[in-house]
């Protein structure tokens, strides 16, 4: 069976529903195919449900840190409440009301496994293989094929890590009863807010982070996530590395560090890195490498393509999301998305595209602006870059911190505040190019660090950009301060 649309979208998560979207709103017909979930990672293993598993305990936290509101705390946290709050989140890992939305904005879907078949082409296989042909459909692009496949979390090779039956993101967010001891191998973003998630059910946990916790961050940011999960009662353990690991026959898992020390838990979580779905989507008929990134260009087209055949030079297969290793963030996959489907549409239509910095289908942002939040304790946010990454970058900067209680929106927000802010300057162009908050609820406080890097927003002008007092915003004020009132020019 063979069909022909317009585009062919591979995965169904919230990149491929944006680019579909899109697609579909310039008047294309679009199909997107999907083997799991529509809705993909995010609403069922990764972003929804940890969040939602992150929540009571972070408001039972900040209830106990305000007088009044303290006294009136008289439980412990219900973790079976906060599980059965989760699986409405998730409607339970069903996708019909995602399906529904697909049907309602017009686009259609191929449950099955897509690949790639040569230019333009893919082939739906229904149950995941190619022995029966009635089992497959094969879709042909007119115009494009946007790869929005994600990517899986990467279990190293610690000698017999894999035969212990280790926990990935998926099964640490879709848990039905907490383990009493966890171990966790990583000291990246999954590490941290699932250490904080699980202490904060009551779970003994242990971290094991060979290289210390949130290295991609301003270094007091690892020192902080630390300290709070300390502070939760979890035990973190930097330097050191797991060199083997053992399930008993009692069920125990046994991990063994160079150092030559013992961890025992009753499960192990490995969260070190993720790897492109890419292995089976037929990247080899197209002359790129199986199991490879796809490496694209500001308007998301896929590079290094075998020469296209007489008749078909124009571009036609694109990547987004995860899978294009650009920034592996939920959200930025979910702007790339956007530009992306804009282009495609634009593309095929006839109408013009623009592809310069900052324009309408260039994904600029992932360079210089992609936001990121770690709902640890405490919350860590981060845009930019880092001092140490401008200065590699060959920038002149100038960099200033100070505390978050210096703001007093940080005491009244609870007692005992806790949390840096930290500004990073390009001195010659003027412009902020790098922000980092942590504390209590920083999180609000980065789509305003967002807009200043992404708008270019001189400094000097910052200062007329007025806090409203008493806001944990008034932070902005303080770092200001540090730079240094404007002189006036003779």
């Amino acid at each position: 069976m063979q069909r022909e649309v317009d585009v062919v979208v591979l995965g169904a998560g919230p990149v491929g529903e944006n680019i579909a979207d899109r697609v579909r709103a310039a008047g294309l017909e679009v199909v997107v195919v999907e083997h799991e979930l529509v809705g993909g990672e995010c609403s069922y293993w990764a972003c929804v449900p940890s969040k939602v598993l992150l929540r009571s305990a972070a408001a039972l936290r900040a209830a106990k840190r305000v007088p009044g509101a303290a006294e009136a705390v008289t439980g412990g946290l219900d973790v079976e409440a906060v599980l059965r709050r989760r699986d409405e989140w998730v409607s339970g890992w069903s996708d019909a009301g995602a399906v529904s939305w697909l049907e309602g904005a017009g686009i259609g879907l191929e449950r099955g496994h897509g690949r790639l078949d040569g230019p333009r082409r893919v082939i739906v296989s229904r149950d995941g293989t190619d022995s029966d042909a009635a089992d497959t459909m094969t879709l042909v692009a007119r115009h494009a094929v946007v790869v929005a496949t994600g990517s899986d979390p990467v279990v190293p090779p610690i000698p017999g890590l894999a035969e212990a039956s280790p926990w990935t993101s998926r099964e640490a967010t879709s848990v039905e009863r907490p383990p009493a001891r966890l171990a966790i191998i990583g000291g990246g973003v999954v590490a941290c807010e699932m250490a904080t998630v699980f202490a904060g059910f009551g779970t003994e946990v242990v971290v094991l982070a060979r290289s210390g916790l949130l290295g991609g961050m301003e270094p007091f940011v690892g020192d902080a996530v630390a300290a709070g999960l300390r502070g939760l009662g979890a035990t973190v353990r930097t330097g050191v590395q797991t060199t083997k690991v053992e399930r008993t026959d009692a069920g125990e898992v046994v991990l063994t560090l160079d150092d030559g020390s013992t961890v025992v838990a009753d499960e192990v979580l490995v969260a070190t890195g993720r790897k492109p779905r890419t292995d089976a989507i037929g990247l080899e008929t197209v002359g790129l490498e199986a199991g490879d990134w796809l490496h694209v260009d500001d308007g998301l087209q896929v590079e290094g393509l075998d020469a296209p055949a007489a008749g078909d030079d124009g571009p036609w297969l694109y990547a987004a999301g995860d899978v294009n290793h650009r920034a592996l963030l939920t959200h930025q996959g979910k702007y790339q998305g956007r530009a992306v489907g804009d282009l495609v549409a634009a593309r095929a239509t006839g109408h013009p595209s623009d592809l310069s910095a900052w324009g309408v289908h260039a994904a600029t942002a992932d360079h210089s602006a992609v936001p990121q939040v770690v709902f640890a304790e405490p919350e860590a946010v981060a845009v930019g870059l880092t001092e140490a990454e401008a200065k590699k970058a060959g920038r002149t900067v100038r960099a200033v911190e100070v505390s978050m209680t210096s703001a007093s929106g940080a005491g009244i927000l609870a007692d005992g505040y806790e949390g840096r802010a930290k500004l990073v300057v390009d001195e010659e162009l003027g412009t902020v190019i790098g922000a980092t908050f942590t504390g209590q609820d920083v999180a609000e406080l980065l789509h305003s660090a967002t807009i200043a890097i992404v708008g270019e927003v001189p400094v000097d002008r910052l200062w007329h950009a007025v806090p409203a007092f008493p806001t944990m915003s008034e932070v902005w004020l303080r770092l200001l301060e540090a730079l240094g009132r404007p002189e006036t020019q003779a």
